[in-house]
Formats: structure tokens, sequence, C-alpha cells
């Protein structure tokens, strides 16, 4: 047997099914097996393999082993000459395998090959090719001199940016992403080291192939599309800590005691480094806006106090006590804040309707809570209203000012879509279907004709060889190719060729009901969502606990006018108790789908489905429905959810 794929998968079903498209097509001349081992993914990944693929091997684990070891448990199962280390995030051309392999035929002393990558937006990612991180690497690179100097042999070493990325050139490590190994090498030098649990891993083989005698090799003269180099959140704490401890791991195996050492110091001093520049950015941006807020909103409100002192009390100083100043109106604009929070006004990009909401909730709570107070503790209900209406106009007005400057944390509203579905006739329909589907609607919508003559209608805006001259025509700035129509080469010519232009890529793999898009893995602007187990998160798991018993306490206090649109009342204050005793949730799961694998939550009153209107759902709709509310939750998701349906709260 000529290749043994191997492709170690955890819930990213969406890109593992393009993957495995991508990757039968390309091995269809050469003698092969595929192997995916799942380290126990909730997302349906298995079914998809067990339905879709049947020709692929698949090993299913009941744990998260990690990268290397899943890899070493199909490397004792390959029978293939060579061994393909593939990521689940990546798509090949249709020659990919073909032209490597013909390459490593023809190289003996290649013990690793390696392929130019690129993102989900056509650019070349650097860590196609790298150095050995050794202590003079990694300062380089820690401390930035690799990027300030990218064409320095001295300091541009850690991705060789020194080098020609067209140029078949050696280099020391290679990506885990694609790495094309010998098995007789892998026999050689032994398996992946399972000390590295994620990253690491590829330097550590690489750097084995090196000393075994052996040559690694960087060959661009095919390209694959990684969206992995596009979505890992490199400036996250969390990676910074993986990472670098995974170099620490590295230096103590290969490097001599006293280099190791050093090697280490360097790398806590930059995870220490990294990560409090991490923390303290992601404290001071989320901060930001609120702080700001708080003291022009306060601000206002002295103004508005000392103007109602002076108007209609005579000025009498003493009507409000010290107490309103620090404590009551410091209360006013804290609830105000976090109501903006909880409806999304503090999300990016910026929707003043939402801080509205926010404020108009923010005042009914507060005035509900005033109702309440004993008449000594009640000092100006006019105070709460203009002082609302303050925060409306100020935070508004702020809001869009920043806007006009172009500050890059608050643009209002997000770009419109302007679409182009590239395809026969038959799949750029069914790919307008889909979005209708998922309620994307777009201002503009065109097709593009992809070697079809009988793709003409009246959405037909031009051939694929015109696509430059369409975008600029109709300034899209969105492209859907039909995976089933175009051959993965073409789709990654055209992103290469269009990577400076400002358009999101996305691709649908032939009959797929889901679109793999270039926004990122975690996008939440499409109607995809990657951010797994998000709604099992502490901070979600608290603002949803938060919500729930926040809005079953209003409409406890509102029910005699909620009541009036409400058929079954029993069952509506059952549901607001049984939402106080935590066990309920307004918004839960749908009912009755096939998975069993996603993240506990109470028993919902309403659920995703209830924002769809006059659609025939699948079995598989629903369960993807399930899959993107529990991957990608927001507070704001349910509170349109409960909003949209509040006749339907006493189910």
């Amino acid at each position: 047997m000529k290749l043994s794929i191997i492709i170690v998968n955890y819930n990213v079903k969406f890109f593992l099914e393009q993957c495995l498209i991508s990757v039968c097509k390309a091995v269809e001349s050469i003698e092969n097996e595929i192997i995916v081992v799942d380290n126990n993914s909730i997302d349906g990944s298995i079914k998809i393999v067990k339905e879709k693929f049947p020709q692929v091997k698949l090993i299913e684990n009941t744990t998260n082993l990690g990268f290397s070891k899943a890899n070493n448990q199909a490397i004792k199962e390959c029978k293939g000459e060579y061994i393909l280390l593939l990521n689940p995030d990546t798509l090949l051309e249709d020659d990919t395998l073909k032209k490597i392999i013909a390459f490593a035929d023809e190289t003996p002393k290649a013990g690793g090959i390696g392929v130019k990558m690129i993102d989900g937006k056509g650019r070349y990612l650097p860590e196609s090719k790298r150095s050995l991180p050794t202590p003079e690497v990694a300062f380089y690179k820690i401390f930035g001199l690799s990027k300030i100097f990218p064409n320095s042999k001295t300091f541009g070493k850690y991705h060789l940016t020194f080098l020609d990325e067209n140029e078949i050139n050696e280099v020391d490590v290679l990506s885990g992403a694609f790495m094309l190994i010998r098995k007789s090498v892998i026999d050689k030098i032994g398996v992946l080291d399972e000390t590295f649990f994620m990253y690491g891993e590829d330097i550590d083989l690489s750097y084995r192939i090196t000393k075994a005698g052996f040559k690694n090799y960087y060959f661009p003269k095919t390209r694959i599309i990684h969206y992995k180099g596009e979505s890992t959140k490199k400036s996250s704490v969390n990676y910074v800590f993986v990472f670098y401890k995974a170099m620490v791991i590295f230096a103590k195996k290969h490097f001599s005691k006293n280099n190791a050492k050093l090697f280490s110091l360097l790398i806590n001093t930059a995870i220490y480094f990294r990560a409090s520049l991490a923390i303290i950015s992601r404290f001071i941006k989320s901060l930001f806006s609120p702080i700001i807020d708080f003291i022009i909103i306060f601000s206002g409100i002295i103004l508005i106090k000392n103007f109602w002192l002076h108007t209609m009390f005579y000025h009498n100083e003493t009507y409000y006590p010290t107490i309103f100043i620090s404590l009551v109106v410091p209360a006013y604009i804290l609830t105000w804040l976090f109501s903006v929070y909880f409806t999304g006004g503090y999300e990016k990009p910026i929707n003043l309707l939402k801080s509205v909401q926010g404020i108009a909730i923010g005042t009914i709570i507060i005035l509900v809570i005033y109702a309440l107070l004993p008449e000594t503790f009640r000092f100006s209900r006019a105070i709460i209203l203009f002082g609302s209406l303050w925060a409306i106009v100020s935070m508004s007005v702020v809001r869009y000012l920043l806007h006009l400057t172009k500050v890059k944390d608050f643009k209002i509203g997000s770009k419109l879509s302007r679409i182009a579905i590239i395809g026969s006739k038959s799949e750029t329909e069914r790919i307008s279907l889909l979005l209708n589907q998922f309620s994307k609607n777009p201002e503009f919508l065109g097709f593009v004709n992809y070697n079809d003559s009988n793709n003409i209608n009246s959405n037909t805006i031009g051939n694929f060889e015109q696509l430059k001259e369409i975008i600029d025509i109709y300034h899209i700035n969105e492209l859907i190719f039909c995976a089933k129509d175009l051959p993965y080469d073409k789709i990654i010519d055209k992103m290469s060729e269009l990577q400076d232009a400002d358009i999101n890529f996305k691709i649908v793999p032939p009959e797929g009901i889901f679109i793999v898009g270039s926004n990122s893995i975690e996008s939440s602007d499409s109607f995809w969502a990657i951010n797994i187990n998000a709604i099992s998160k502490k901070v979600n798991l608290r603002k949803k606990y938060t919500l729930d018993f926040l809005l079953a306490v209003i409409f406890l206090i509102f029910s005699p006018f909620i009541l009036l649109f409400i058929k079954n009342k029993f069952k509506f204050f059952s549901n607001i108790f049984n939402v106080i005793r935590l066990k309920k949730t307004w918004v839960g799961y749908i009912k009755n789908t096939q998975n069993q694998k996603l993240p506990k939550i109470k028993d919902g009153i309403l659920s995703p489905v209830n924002l769809f209107k006059n659609i025939d759902f699948t079995p598989e709709l629903l369960e993807n429905i399930n899959l993107m509310y529990a991957r990608n939750y927001k507070v704001r998701n349910d509170l349109t959810i409960i909003i949209k349906n509040i006749v339907q709260l006493g189910k």
C-alpha cells in the first residue's frame, strides 16, 4: 500500500466532512487507507464518518487522549509506505497527494515533507516552514525581532521568513497539520512522543527525523487550506501556557542541561510576560466602555440633580442626602450597565438598539425596586427617568462619534452581506434555500456560473472567469463555493488571488447542510458556530441562571399584564417557580433529538426552534440547531427567543 492518512478529530464535524471529501478526491488513483481517530467528540462526528464515509477506518476513543496518543493509535495499524498526519480543519487540492508522493519517491533522503498552507482568507501561513526553536531563535520570536526583521537570516529563523515561500527548501520543522513521513522512518525513530498532549509534538518528531540522518522538506508546489491557522487564539492565556510549556518539554528532552535551563528560564519569562499582557489587555478592553459610560452617566445625573434641585426644591441643598450621590446613583448606573451587558449592548459590532433595550430594562428593574422601598429611601422618580434618558442619549452619541472616527471596536452595525454563490444551477439554488433556512438574509444574492451552460436565470450575474469584475461591480463581500462543482485547486486559486480583498470565503460540501467559512473556526457571525461547549463554561452558565432568575421575578411582578396573553395561566406560574428553584430554564435544547452528548443544562420551557417559522425540520437539522445553540451561547439569543414567544411561556 502506498499511503496511510491519519486524521485526529475532536468536535469539528463540519470541517472533518469537508476534509474527508477533499481527501477522497485526492487519493482516487493512489492505493490508500484513511484512518480517523475520534477523541470522544459530542458533535456527531462519528455519525458522519460512519454514514458518509464507510470506507474510512474509524477509531472511537471514550476520552480525549490528545493529539500524540491518538495518532499513535492509528500509526500502529498503518500499512502504507508513507504516513500522512493531517488535521481535520484542512482542505487538499485534488492533486496534492500525487505531487507530494512523486516528490518523496524522487527524494529518498526526505524523511518528512510539508506543504504550503493558506488560511481561510487565502493568506499564506508562515508556520508552513519553521526552524528549530533554539534559545536564540525563541528569544528573537518571543520579543518580536523576527517580525521586525523578517528577511534577516539571523532574526527571521523562527518561520524562515528569509526563504522564498514558493521555493522547495530543506527546513528543520514541519507543521503537524500536514506532515508526510516515510513509514520506514517512523519504524526507525519511533512514534510521536505522548508527553506532548497538544503542540510541540510536530517539532519533536521533525527534530528526531533530522537526527536520524533524514531531511525535512518544505514543498510549496501544492497547497492546502488550514482553517486552524486563522482560528487559534494566539493571544489567549490558555494558548500561551499550553504552547510554551510544550516548548519547555522539548528543551528538556533535546537540549543540553545548561541550554535547557536557559531555554526554560526564557520560556517561563515569556509565559508570564505574554499571559500578563493578555490578561491586562483583555481586562482593559472589557471594562473600557462600561467605565466611560459610568463616568459620563454619573456626571450627567449630577447636573440633572442640581438642575432639579434648584428648579423644584428652591435650592434646598439637604433634599438629596449624601447617600443618594455616593450609593444610590451608582446603584442606578450599575443596574443600567448590567442590563446593557445582558442585552448585548457591549458586544461588537455595536448595536445601539441593544443599548437602548438594556437601559429600558434596567429602568424597569429600578422602578420596580423603587416601588418596594420604604418612603425614606424613595428619593426621586424624576431623577431615574431623566437619568435613563441621559444614559440613552449619552451612550448613543459617544458610540456614534467613535464610529464616525472609525475606532475599530466601536463600529456600529455589521456589514450587510452581498453574496455570490459559485457553482451549477442546481447547487446555487440549493445553497440559496439553505441561506434562507438559516435566516441569513443578504442585501444582495447572485449566482456565478461555473461550467454549466444551463446556469442562466434572473439571478445569474456572470461566469467564473469574470469573478474579479463581478466583485467590483456588485460590491461582493462574501463568496460561497459549491464543492460539488468546483475542484479544490480552483477554489484555493481564487482564494489566494483575492486574499487582499475584504471578502469572506465559504465552502459548501456536496449535499451538505452546513457552510464552512473563512471568518474563523470560532466565528459567530455566520450561520454555523464552532465554540464547542460554550454553554457549559462557568461564565455562560452564570449568565444563563442570572437571566433566568431576573426574568422569573419580572414575570411574577408583571404577571397581571402578562396573563392577558397566556392561555395556561397555572402552567405559567408553575414555570416561574420551577425556574426560580433551578428545576427548569426559560430556554433549553430542542427535545427528542438524537444527540445525547450535549453539555447538560436544565430542561427548557422554550427552545431555539421557536425562532423558526414554517420550516419542515429534519432530525439532522434539529440536531444541528441544538449544537449551534450549545456551542455559541449568548444571553441575547435567549432574550430574543423569549421576547418573540412570550405567549408560549405557559406551555
